[in-house]
């Protein structure tokens, strides 16, 4: 039986061992330096408009952790036809946990996660904003068939995307009609906050999005996606089976979930997989993710 640790750390090397892939084309969506987005063609040679997919990258929403790790993955999504959208955004601040203590995931020694409200205003103003700059930019996209993927803290926030429309009627980002997307593919998503609270899933993360244990009950029935359902917008969760930065417990209580508000969400179940082969394109998972997008996009 190997080593989880040792598996998490080989998985981890793997993904992050590919160079990053710079865009065809980086605009701003806002002021702020993170308020941005990279593009990239379509690599397949076909010529015709190409489906849309927004990423959304994880790192537990800490600042280290930016999307140039996810440019691989983007860079493979591109090869496999797509024209894609790779969305930064702000995240929380403080100092970097040492390398294998925080590492991609975070950690309880690493920094602060996520910033309330900021992270999710530039959530909700990249989404709103793609249509007219893919217009201009990414000439090669049809906005008509947008999916939406993220990985871990990613996967949150790209469920959060797709129910913007269902938020209460005093969130600010709060959607009158559901939002254009063929749907939501999530990785090994931080998708049931009291789940992944129960299992300290990156250090605290989750609280700390929110700003903080006291904020936690106030502020969780506009943040967390298992609150917000049903969405009626198509969703998949792919989840490794030997994930132990975000565990299978989390992306099956958000299924659950949304199961008992009368909502089928497809949970794609692999075996022997970890957290980071969902992004890494050398492993066979990150073929299943393709597909998952490709079944929603096409």
């Amino acid at each position: 039986m190997p080593d989880p640790a040792a598996r998490d750390a080989a998985e981890e090397a793997s993904a992050l061992s590919h160079p990053a892939v710079d865009p065809d084309s980086t605009v701003s969506y806002g002021e702020h330096p993170d308020q941005t987005v990279d593009f990239y063609v379509p690599r397949d040679g076909r010529g015709t408009s190409a489906p849309l997919i927004v990423v959304l990258h994880g790192g537990a929403w800490r600042a280290p952790y930016d999307r140039r790790h996810i440019t691989p993955f983007v860079a493979y999504l591109a090869r496999r036809g797509f024209a894609v959208a790779n969305v930064e955004y702000r995240r929380g601040g403080g100092i970097p946990a040492p390398r294998g203590a925080g590492s991609v995931a975070g950690s309880a020694a690493g920094p602060v996660a996520g910033r309330w409200p900021e992270t999710f205003d530039d959530v909700a103003a990249a989404l709103d904003a793609l249509p007219a700059l893919v217009r201009t930019h990414l000439p090669q996209a049809d906005p008509r068939r947008t999916v939406v993927t993220g990985h871990s803290a990613g996967g949150h926030l790209a469920l959060w995307a797709a129910a913007r429309h269902v938020l209460p009627s005093d969130a600010p980002w709060r959607l009158d009609a559901p939002p254009p997307l063929r749907g939501v593919v999530a990785l090994a998503p931080i998708a049931h906050f009291e789940r992944a609270v129960e299992l300290d899933v990156c250090g605290g993360a989750v609280r700390q999005l929110l700003g903080g244990e006291a904020e936690f009950a106030a502020r969780a029935g506009s943040a967390d996606p298992a609150a917000l359902l049903p969405t009626g917008i198509a969703t998949a969760v792919v989840q490794g089976r030997e994930d132990t930065v975000v565990p299978q417990a989390v992306a099956e209580a958000y299924v659950d979930a949304a199961a008992k508000a009368g909502e089928m969400v497809g949970l794609t179940l692999l075996d022997g997989v970890g957290h980071f082969p969902l992004i890494d394109p050398a492993a066979d998972a990150c073929a299943v993710v393709a597909e998952e997008i490709a079944q929603l996009a096409w």
